[in-house]
């Protein structure tokens, strides 16, 4: 079995081992392609049972949700150069009452936040840190570290993994535009990290200058070796719906490189027969940095990027995403739809289903809004079944959630603010208090 890089407009193709991150002959970005017909050697009930088997091995990387799928995700990789912190397997939860109040037949949250550093991003970076491993020890490339842009998630897997691994990682964020958990994770794994006087979009120009020194690796999601492990979120889906996959999926994208992923693994999927039908995809931005859906509001016929304003969705606030071309690609054979929430939509929405039993970060609140709003607008039908992706955990936007239930977010009405109730250590005062709240 065997994979490569391809320009995205067929142009020219390259090996997964070559530092390359877009066609030298046109500019486009690239994609990882497989030899579907030797895939196509196993049945679809027979790549079931092989994933399934190894659930069950001992072995530390066949547990990992991504590399427990290894053939679909980079069959070039050498297994004893695999870094994997135990990445994928992410609960999949059902939200009845939710469903009951939208009308819909399934709400289910995908919470691919619940990995090593707290987000969706571990599921590519095990991928791209591994080849870069085999590449540097197994293959002699003299490459001196790894580099990535980030708003905060980014950088936080590619530490972990790179420190995991023992390759230096260097990472450049926005500064004082992250949350302190975000910015501290680097920190702590020991990254050289660079806090510049921009946003993400200014990064992103300066680590794409310096890893044009191939001693640097680039570690975004321009780099399509990340999209191969993310798209492992759709397939682990359907694996834990029986095979089957929901009528919608919402994902909340920035980068853009997440939407892709899904689309990637939901075609694969079906070529190679495990599934039988395909699903809406509904990419969900903030209104405050909402190039996507601008353009989805001309059906695609033009794109310009803008000057992405604050949102309390940080890790999205992308005005000009490098992903873009693939998203809007994956978009039109999904019959795709793009929607906005406003900041006011996304905390209350994050807020609500925290009173599910969630605890939702921004980024997943800006999804639940969109989803919220298309259901209310019949855009996404009644009796449906539903996935929400949750690109981070909560616990890594604790700020976000005390400012919410303390009223303290500007301009927004909390609308399900919680206060604590303060009051003296006396009996009768606080059985008053459960009498009058209990009843």
């Amino acid at each position: 079995m065997k994979a490569h890089f391809q320009c995205i407009k067929g142009c020219e193709t390259y090996s997964l081992n070559e530092v390359v991150y877009q066609c030298k002959k046109c500019g486009s970005l690239l994609e990882v392609v497989h030899d579907m017909n030797s895939l196509k050697q196993k049945s679809g009930s027979e790549w079931k049972k092989l994933f399934q088997e190894r659930k069950t091995n001992p072995d530390f990387s066949d547990q990992s949700g991504i590399w427990n799928k290894r053939e679909w995700v980079n069959p070039m990789m050498d297994k004893d150069y695999i870094v994997t912190l135990g990445e994928g397997n992410n609960p999949l939860t059902p939200i009845p009452p939710a469903a009951k109040e939208l009308g819909m037949k399934n709400i289910w949250i995908k919470h691919c936040g619940n990995t090593h550093t707290g987000s969706f991003k571990d599921l590519g970076m095990t991928v791209l840190v591994s080849m870069v491993n085999q590449m540097i020890h197994k293959e002699k490339q003299k490459i001196k570290a790894v580099a990535c842009a980030s708003t905060g998630d980014t950088s936080a897997a590619l530490s972990a993994y790179g420190r995991y691994a023992g390759i230096p990682t260097i990472v450049f964020l926005p500064r004082n535009k992250i949350s302190i958990a975000q910015l501290v994770q680097p920190i702590a794994n020991h990254a050289l990290v660079l806090a510049l006087d921009t946003d993400f979009d200014g990064c992103m120009k300066i680590v794409q200058a310096v890893t044009k020194d191939n001693s640097i690796y680039l570690a975004n999601s321009m780099n399509s070796l990340r999209i191969e492990g993310q798209k492992i979120v759709g397939i682990e889906t359907a694996e834990q719906l029986g095979w089957k996959v929901p009528d919608y999926f919402v994902i909340p994208g920035g980068n853009l490189g997440n939407v892709s992923a899904l689309g990637s693994g939901l075609t694969m999927m079906k070529e190679l027969g495990l599934i039988d039908k395909m699903p809406v995809i509904i990419l969900a931005q903030a209104e405050n940095a909402n190039p996507l859906y601008l353009s989805y509001q001309n059906q695609f016929q033009s794109f310009e990027p803008v000057k992405a304003k604050t949102t309390l969705a940080s890790a999205i606030q992308i005005g000009d995403p490098v992903s873009r071309d693939k998203a809007i690609r994956e978009l039109k054979k999904f019959n795709g739809i793009v929607e906005q929430a406003s900041e006011e939509e996304l905390a209350n929405a994050s807020a609500k289903y925290d009173r599910f039993g969630m605890f939702t970060c921004p980024h997943t609140g800006v999804a639940l809004a969109v989803m919220e709003k298309l259901a209310d607008q019949g855009k996404i039908e009644k009796n449906s079944d539903v996935v929400v992706v949750s690109t981070a955990h909560g616990l890594k936007f604790a700020d976000f959630k005390v400012r919410y239930h303390e009223s303290q977010l500007e301009n927004i009405v909390s609308k399900y603010a919680n206060k604590p109730v303060e009051l003296e250590a006396d009996v009768e005062k606080v059985s008053k208090v459960l009498y009058e709240r209990l009843k």
